[in-house]
């Protein structure tokens, strides 16, 4: 089998393959080829995690695998892969390849196949991804990726240096395993990061997006700290460098802005709307802040002003607009302060959205979190009286949209005197009504106040 010199023996570790990878490796083997997973799949395999993908490779030419299985998509045969079909799962199968000039800094001018697993392995970024696996042959680790996971280490697969300039997408991928596995990152990798972070500039908006949603989804979203301090967010998001650099000299605060929004990454689920609204709550903060002749330091309109950044930052990292546009509306009410009061709540609940309110508490409690000790309980206990009212008002139904109102836009059209926008205007003048006294929400109570003109102009 091959040239692959440093194996861990079948037996020291076993990983489960899936029914259809077997069949996929041993039509391979039974043809003569060699066949292993490799990549992500063996490492989470080994850390106990169920791979998400299972990747194959291969010194079959391209060709040779198509001919071996009656279904297979062409999806990257340029450079040696074939996709392979096994009932309704889809299975990548790529052929040894070593890559040509990395000239743009993202792909590779040329690749050339090989017979030789060493060399394939030699290509890949970090040492824990640099693994292949078969049950032939257990584990081949030419480059000690099982001690860097007993290490807790992120590695580069030889120079650093050059597998950042093959694709710089490599030095966010770098910061993004470090958090979803805690781990460190080796020094001469970390030098590499902090030399060639600008390379970044290079890479889509699309795959940077990507690897940064990773991260803050990640069990460790505050490793963001290691994005700033190895100088990455200067090229992909220089608004939070001037965050780290704000301080906040106020009763209410104890870190700076920067600090307090790292703080607060951890305090809400891992999900990518909260966790993007937190990163994000107080990016305009450094554009608003002011000092008083006490030296307190005030961020007057920093909620709107943080609103418009964030969606100015979404568009230029190609976030979908259902999550841009849910960020940006939690964030521009992540400082709204009301009372307990039912009506005062169903008028934010309409505000901000009644599907987004819960989300809205989440974002509070998270927001008070990383305050100063007095401030956050006092945050906790009216949230938690808001958060009580709110769900009594989910529990009777109350009225908080339009589609709840008791009448609707053709009702108004058939009395003939409304038409085109003044519809709109007059339905959210009924929905105040109603909002600000549920009993209200009748078809009799509404057109008789239409009638009398209540909700005229």
């Amino acid at each position: 089998m091959a040239d692959a010199g440093k194996r861990e023996g079948a037996g020291s570790v076993e990983i489960r393959l899936p029914s259809s990878v077997n069949i996929i490796l041993n039509t391979l083997h039974r043809a003569g080829f060699e066949a292993y997973v490799v990549g992500g799949c063996v490492r989470d395999s080994i850390l106990g995690r169920t791979p998400d993908d299972w990747d194959i490779t291969t010194s079959a030419m391209p060709q040779q695998t198509k001919k071996l299985f009656r279904r297979t998509v062409d999806t990257g045969i340029q450079h040696g892969t074939v996709t392979v079909l096994i009932g309704s799962e889809q299975f990548e199968v790529t052929t040894y390849r070593i890559d040509g000039d990395y000239e743009d800094g993202r792909h590779p001018e040329k690749v050339t196949f090989t017979r030789s697993l060493l060399e394939d392995l030699k290509r890949r970024d970090f040492t824990i991804n640099a693994m292949a696996y078969s049950e032939e042959s257990g584990i081949v680790d030419e480059f000690d990726g099982m001690g860097d996971i007993r290490r807790g280490v992120i590695r580069a697969v030889g120079d650093p240096r050059e597998r950042f300039s093959e694709d710089a997408l490599r030095i966010m991928r770098a910061v993004r395993f470090a958090a979803q596995l805690d781990y460190r990152i080796d020094p001469p990798t970390e030098s590499a990061v902090r030399e060639l972070a600008g390379n970044l500039r290079k890479i889509s908006a699309e795959r940077i997006r990507t690897e940064l949603v990773k991260l803050l989804v990640s069990g460790h979203p505050d490793r963001m700290r290691d994005v700033w301090s190895l100088g990455i967010t200067r090229v992909i998001l220089p608004e939070f460098d001037a965050c780290m650099a704000c301080p906040q000299n106020n009763p209410h605060h104890i870190y700076s802005v920067g600090e307090h929004i790292l703080h607060t990454l951890s305090a809400v689920p891992a999900d990518t709307v909260l966790r993007m609204t937190m990163l994000l709550h107080d990016i305009g903060k450094p554009d608003c802040r002011s000092t008083d002749a006490d030296g307190i330091d005030h961020f007057c309109g920093h909620a709107e002003k943080s609103a418009e950044m964030a969606d100015g930052i979404m568009r230029r990292l190609k976030f979908d607009n259902a999550t841009r546009k849910k960020t940006v509306q939690l964030i521009r009410f992540h400082d709204l302060r009301i009372g307990p009061d039912a009506a005062k709540v169903r008028r934010a609940m309409v505000q901000v959205g009644p599907d987004l309110f819960p989300d809205l508490l989440a974002i509070w409690r998270a927001d008070a979190a990383a305050k100063a000790p007095a401030t956050r309980e006092k945050i906790e206990r009216e949230t938690k009286a808001i958060e009580e009212t709110a769900s009594d008002i989910f529990k009777r139904g109350d009225c908080l949209s339009l589609g709840d109102l008791a009448v609707n836009g053709g009702d108004l059209l058939r009395t003939g005197r409304y038409k085109g926008a003044q519809i709109g205007r007059i339905l959210n003048r009924m929905l105040g009504d109603v909002v600000d006294d549920p009993s209200r929400n009748s078809r009799e109570y509404l057109l008789q106040a239409l009638d009398e003109g209540r909700y005229d102009a």
